[in-house]
């Protein structure tokens, strides 16, 4: 029987964008859970001292950028799916001991299908940074049927590091390579959550290449916009926030929230 936490909260920095606490607190009012999901942006200074408060408190929660790596390696045991993608954005604790797990792989997985619109398979992915949440899209597309990956970072070292792991269907590229052979191009960089820059032109894909940017914001992204504009199809990462959460939110109480109360309260 899974033990509810007695506190939630987002671990991050710079939280004000995130849609999380709305979609989270919708989800625990309609289920009758009387916790509030609340945000704690905290330094990487601060971090050893927040994680054991948190131990003491029966805490829970997700955590964002810049953490995700930082609380894999303070885990005393990890999910399955996070040990995989190195990296955490989901915790609770056991008898004081920190779990991490990461959702954000079965969240990928959701969103990928949803603008497929079919099973992925047979697919070359151009995907664009080499941090934690590029290892939770590699750990997703792991899984599915003959695909290959084409990393490109702006530090080739951490691209090679990340496709070493991954190396039966990953390999480090060029932004020109990944432009010109990518059938799906994947942003998992924080490019465009608050600027309007572009991780790649979407000027340089091909015609037929689909876009998915874990990204998110009010309006969806300037890339998606662009993506669409040249006729491509393309959506931000508003279902992969939905979906992790849903996961999440699973993991912490041992049944499913409701989505369509999660995806009303972010519209």
């Amino acid at each position: 029987m899974i033990k509810p936490p007695k506190r939630l909260v987002l671990v991050g920095r710079s939280l004000g964008h995130s849609l999380s606490p709305l979609f989270q607190n919708a989800a625990l009012q309609h289920a009758k859970l009387p916790l509030r999901y609340e945000t704690l942006d905290i330094p990487a200074s601060a971090l050893d001292d927040t994680l054991q408060e948190l131990a003491t408190e029966d805490a829970a929660g997700n955590v964002t950028v810049p953490h995700k790596q930082a609380v894999f390696s303070h885990c005393d045991r990890l999910m399955a799916p996070a040990a995989r993608a190195e990296a955490v954005n989901t915790f609770w604790f056991e008898r004081g001991e920190l779990i991490g797990d990461n959702t954000d792989v079965a969240g990928f997985d959701a969103a990928a299908r949803r603008l497929l619109e079919r099973t992925p398979a047979h697919l070359t992915v151009g995907l664009i940074g080499a941090g934690g949440a590029a290892g939770a899209v590699l750990t997703a597309i792991e899984a599915w049927p003959s695909c290959r990956v084409l990393v490109s970072n702006r530090t080739a070292q951490r691209s090679a590091a990340l496709c070493a792991r991954f190396s039966s269907f990953a390999q480090p590229s060029d932004a020109e390579s990944l432009a010109r052979e990518a059938d799906l191009v994947v942003n998992a960089t924080t490019v465009g959550l608050r600027d309007s820059e572009f991780p790649i032109d979407p000027a340089r894909l091909r015609p037929s290449a689909m876009v998915l940017d874990i990204v998110y914001r009010r309006g969806e992204t300037q890339w998606v916009h662009a993506a669409r504009a040249r006729g491509l199809r393309a959506m931000d990462g508003l279902a992969m926030l939905i979906e992790q959460g849903a996961a999440a939110f699973e993991r912490w109480f041992g049944f499913p929230p409701d989505r369509d109360v999660m995806w009303r309260s972010v519209q």
